[in-house]
């Protein structure tokens, strides 16, 4: 048929295409197995627990111990406070009787004697009861002790800070240390049978014939303060305020050095270091670098000390000459806050009498507070986040 298809059949040659080499080489890996082991009897046993794990497994959970644990310190730490509580209360309460009768003005007034025409201050006898001659004498006291030893505690804590060897640092350190550790009663004994005579004998008619001189007179006499009526004026009886202030600056000594010492070494050294490499010489650096970081500290150490001296009772009651009057001779005889707690207290033969006792203690223990608070704050603020040092 016109235009149909033909079937041809073409023969073809036979052709063979290549195939890659797909066979997978398979290896083998070696692996170690552990040889086996013979183990004793005595490598299987248990490892027997510690008495210390044995405890902690035994007694089970730890909460209800935990919390009465802080319970229990949270108790101890309320106890103090607590304590300053009840001391102060009583004292308010058993004051009650003085403050009633005397009010503000049994700490700054006085009578006069009509005959003698001489201040009184203190006659249980009459029943007049007035605390000024017990506060002047406690500050004057208080106030000698500071100037005498302020400048050896400062002198000596920079000794041993920053100029003495080190095999030498920690002795020193350890005797000054030592005297705060002297009871207060051989301090008064010393001071009875070694000091007063001292006094006596040999600094005060150098410092009468000095400040009672001509010269002295002439120059100073518009000031008041020497002269028969100024600071050495009077008669020289050894005891006295001049005694009590010389006693008390020995017993601060201590702890105005060593708070003064921690309160240096606080420094960075930094400071030291930059003061010297901008060439100032020692001296320069201590008092730049290291007293002016220090200051509030130093000022801070100088007020405990204080705190300290305010509170002393049996050493300056055994020097100070125990007579309530005012007196602006150092040599003079006074009298003290906690000085006539301790001698008069169990002498107190009325309710009004003990009540004004007690009032002063009140009054010494709110001042003694309030100027150890002041001082802990000051060091604390230059201390605070600096671990503390021996040497």
């Amino acid at each position: 048929m016109p235009g149909s298809l033909k079937k041809v059949i073409v023969p073809l040659s036979e052709t063979n295409i290549p195939r890659p080499d797909v066979s997978i080489e398979m290896r083998t890996m070696e692996v170690a197995l552990p040889e086996e082991t013979t183990t004793s009897p005595e490598q299987t046993r248990p490892v027997e627990a510690s008495v210390v794990r044995k405890y902690l497994l035994s007694r089970g959970n730890s909460a209800i111990a935990d919390k009465s644990f802080k319970a229990l310190m949270a108790i101890c730490a309320a106890s103090i406070f607590g304590i300053v509580v009840l001391i102060a209360s009583e004292l308010v309460i058993s004051s009650q009787l003085s403050w009633h009768k005397f009010g503000l003005e049994f700490f700054y007034k006085l009578n006069v004697d009509p005959d003698t025409h001489l201040p009184t201050f203190w006659d249980p006898v009459a029943g007049t009861f007035y605390a000024l001659p017990f506060l002047y004498g406690t500050l004057v006291s208080s106030l000698v002790a500071l100037v005498i030893a302020v400048p050896l505690a400062v002198g000596s804590a920079i000794f041993l800070t920053e100029m003495c060897p080190k095999l030498l640092r920690g002795p020193l350190a350890f005797v000054t240390e030592l005297l705060a550790a002297i009871p207060s009663v051989v301090y008064g004994l010393w001071a009875v049978f070694v000091l007063v005579p001292l006094l006596r004998e040999h600094i005060n008619p150098v410092l009468m014939s000095i400040f009672n001189s001509e010269i002295a007179v002439k120059t100073l006499g518009w000031t008041g303060l020497v002269g028969e009526t100024g600071l050495f004026g009077g008669v020289n009886y050894g005891l006295g305020m001049l005694a009590a202030g010389v006693i008390l600056a020995v017993m601060i000594l201590p702890i105005i050095s060593s708070l003064t010492r921690e309160v240096m070494s606080a420094v960075p050294h930094s400071q030291r270091e930059a003061a010297l490499a901008l060439g100032a010489t020692r001296w320069e650096m201590i008092r730049m670098g290291v007293l002016r970081n220090a200051r509030i500290g130093i000022v801070g150490s100088i007020i405990l000390g204080l705190g300290r001296a305010l509170g002393e009772t049996m050493a300056v009651a055994m020097v100070i000459g125990n007579r309530p009057e005012i007196s602006k001779s150092l040599l003079s005889l006074g009298h003290s806050m906690s000085a006539v707690i301790a001698n008069e207290f169990s002498e107190a033969s009325d309710n009004l009498y003990l009540s004004a006792l007690i009032e002063i203690g009140l009054a010494l223990f709110v001042v003694t507070i309030i100027v150890n608070a002041l001082a802990r704050f000051l060091v604390w603020m230059v201390t605070r986040g600096v671990p503390a040092r021996v040497n």
